[in-house]
């Protein structure tokens, strides 16, 4: 018999296991008749020894199975591909919150973390190892989850650390309940293009919001009589020169609300026309942005700031960080986004 190219093997078979996994979906619950037994038996078979594509298939046909065998749940569960494991980890009844707390200890991989943090309902024990894990892409989705429970004081703590990690603090702003301490700190270190929407919050104390109309007004004069964008370029050309132009100072500017310094910052650091990045933030290219980030020599972490505050991102619209941190393009893929951002902003001129 002649053998089925590998690509037509993994297609036979992922076609294979939604039938098997159909057919025990559509078997009686209770005791397991010897067919719905020998038809687990073999998805379980094939989790262990086939590719991503089938068992990504079996893992969307037996997520939400309430009599799947758990052997199966949990060997998907724990997959290091997202693929397969995300969909279990996210709806499966049969994974307990022990299971849970394992799966964010062991991290098969750190998208594991993630997908346990928007699983819906997560109690206050899974989101305090979560917000431990120092996996900021997943405690940034545990924050943007609004039926996740957070204790308090992790909550202010993640309100403080959001001072490094600009992306946390839209989820935090538009956090479902937000006690009245959690506020006032976030009302203390908010990004002020964050200020209005954590005042237009219905259950916001009068006291936070005086603080925050404080800060509006405060920052209304600075805004007029913000750096031109000339003497921010020669602001940046000077730190550049003297070799102070670092991660710090980008992430510096972007934190007191500089926009005109950060552009030039990023323009000079990446060595692209200021006009460059201004024309990737007034498109929102979540791309391009990190791109330039990534060319101006600078980490990941202030590619998410980059996004958010120049480029005005939601979290669900920007980047997130690869595993470990890094960034999610390759580099030669970020060289070319750099480049085509520089012609673009040619092409938008003439």
């Amino acid at each position: 018999m002649q053998h089925l190219p590998d690509e037509e093997t993994a297609r036979v078979r992922a076609l294979l296991s939604t039938r098997l996994a159909a057919l025990t979906a559509s078997l009686p619950a209770g005791p397991r008749s010897d067919l719905s037994r020998q038809a687990f038996e073999t998805l379980i078979l094939l989790v262990r020894n086939e590719a991503e594509r089938v068992r990504a298939v079996i893992a969307e046909a037996v997520k939400d199975m309430p009599h799947a065998p758990r052997e199966l749940i949990l060997r998907l569960a724990y997959d290091p591909s997202v693929m397969v494991a995300e969909p279990v980890i996210l709806v499966s009844p049969l994974l307990t919150n022990a299971d849970l707390l394992t799966l964010v200890a062991t991290a098969p991989s750190a998208g594991t973390v993630v997908a346990v943090a928007r699983r819906p309902g997560i109690p206050e024990p899974v989101s305090d190892a979560i917000a431990a894990s120092a996996n900021a892409a997943a405690i940034q989705a545990l924050l943007s989850n609004p039926s996740a429970q957070i204790r308090e004081a992790v909550l202010d703590a993640l309100i403080t650390a959001s001072a490094d990690h600009p992306g946390w603090q839209e989820p935090l702003v538009r956090r479902p309940v937000l006690p009245k301490r959690s506020a006032r700190a976030l009302a203390e270190i908010v990004q002020t293009h964050l200020l209005e929407v954590l005042m237009a919050r219905p259950d916001l104390d009068p006291g936070v919001a005086a603080r925050l109309a404080e800060r509006l007004d405060a920052g209304r004069a600075p805004e007029m009589r913000e750096m031109s964008a000339e003497a921010a370029l020669g602001e940046a050309r000077r730190l550049s020169r003297a070799a102070l132009l670092t991660e710090h100072a980008l992430m510096s500017a972007i934190r007191r609300g500089e926009r005109s310094l950060a552009t030039a910052l990023l323009a000079v650091a990446a060595d692209v026309p200021v006009q460059v990045v201004q024309h990737a933030a007034s498109l929102r290219n979540a791309k391009a942005l990190v791109s330039l980030t990534w060319a101006a020599g600078f980490s990941m972490l202030a590619g998410g700031a980059v996004q958010t505050f120049l480029g005005a991102l939601a979290p669900g619209e920007a980047l997130q960080a690869a595993t470990g941190g890094g960034f999610p393009m390759s580099a030669d893929e970020m060289r070319w986004q750099a480049e085509f951002a520089g012609r673009q902003d040619v092409t938008a001129k003439v």
